[in-house]
């Protein structure tokens, strides 16, 4: 008597996506962070902050504004921004069920994927408030600096997806490899300063709110291009030691191109000063602004390294990974 043959059992359908659709929706959600930035900047740079006078709806009954003849361009920049949030939430969602459901990472990984997420709840929040405050330069501020974060975790996210869960190994000597945490805060302290020079500025985000931050805009945009270059001194003394070492190209490639931006940005602040901070130029400060923070994440990330992907054996999940350090 022979006994019949049992059918192979087919894996749940996200360990059939997982292997090829996570790293391309963990990039899709990287960029799309970064563009909100630019698409929130035009908001408040064409004055569109209060174009939906409520939220979550446009206008009170309607979700999405109403063309006629006395509408002008500000509601569908407002609501072209808040659609493109919903995109991100579609694509957080999708990485959050790649990331946090594979047991064969660590628990740190696994929940790092829920960051993007969180962030879109909390920032759709936000976005509200700002309109229920009249764009006040504190919680528009907050608004994107929230992003900041957001854009530095999906980099993150980034980073480890394409790397074990083993302890960090650095590549660089340990006083190299501890400067990463100065560069970080130089960042942080970048990014709040940036944000007070804007809230001080003429570019309140409506033609009719007048609110600025009490400080002089061109003493603010001084202490803020100080710590500019701290930062640049920073990350010079960082590079020019991986450059002496014995490391391999990935953190000499990416120390330069973050170099590059880092000095693209400074020209591009110092030529909106002195033009009188044209809306172009602001915007593209603001893209800039992501575009260095996810720089010095990637940076950091490629001075350690923490072993292969872990290959899943069969079809089947492993049992979960202990928690490790992210």
């Amino acid at each position: 008597m022979t006994t019949p043959a049992t059918a192979p059992v087919r894996p749940p359908l996200l360990d059939r996506l997982r292997p090829r659709w996570t790293r391309p929706a963990i990039i899709a959600n990287l960029v799309g962070q970064i563009v909100i930035v630019g698409t929130g900047g035009a908001v408040r740079l064409t004055g569109s902050g209060l174009g939906c006078s409520t939220w979550p709806q446009c206008e009170p009954g309607e979700f999405t504004p109403r063309f006629h003849e006395a509408t002008s361009i500000h509601p569908f920049i407002e609501f072209g921004n808040r659609t493109i949030t919903g995109v991100l939430g579609i694509l957080a969602i999708v990485v959050a069920l790649l990331v946090f459901s594979d047991r064969s990472r660590s628990a740190a990984y696994r929940w790092l994927g829920l960051a993007p997420l969180a962030g879109v709840a909390v920032q759709a929040v936000v976005g509200g408030i700002t309109v229920l405050v009249d764009l006040h330069p504190a919680i528009v501020g907050g608004h994107l600096l929230i992003s900041m974060a957001l854009v530095a975790a999906s980099t993150w996210l980034l980073v480890r997806s394409a790397e074990g869960d083993a302890p960090p190994e650095p590549l660089v000597d340990r006083s190299t490899y501890r400067l990463r945490w100065l560069l970080a805060a130089l960042t942080v302290l970048v990014l709040v300063l940036g944000v007070v020079v804007t809230g001080a500025g003429p570019h309140s985000g409506d033609e009719e709110v007048g609110y600025r931050f009490a400080v002089d805009p061109y003493a603010m945009a001084r202490v803020h291009a100080a710590s500019v270059w701290l930062f640049v001194a920073v990350l010079a003394v960082m590079l020019w030691r991986v450059l002496r070492s014995q490391v391999g190209g990935r953190p000499r490639t990416v120390g330069l191109v973050l170099l590059g931006v880092t000095l693209g940005q400074g020209l591009i602040g110092y030529v909106q000063l002195f033009t009188g901070l044209p809306i172009a130029l602001v915007n593209l400060h603001m893209v800039g602004a992501a575009l260095l923070a996810a720089g010095v994440v990637s940076f950091c990330g490629t001075l350690r390294t923490r072993g292969p992907v872990p290959v899943v054996p069969g079809a089947g999940a492993p049992a979960a990974a202990p928690l490790t350090a992210v």
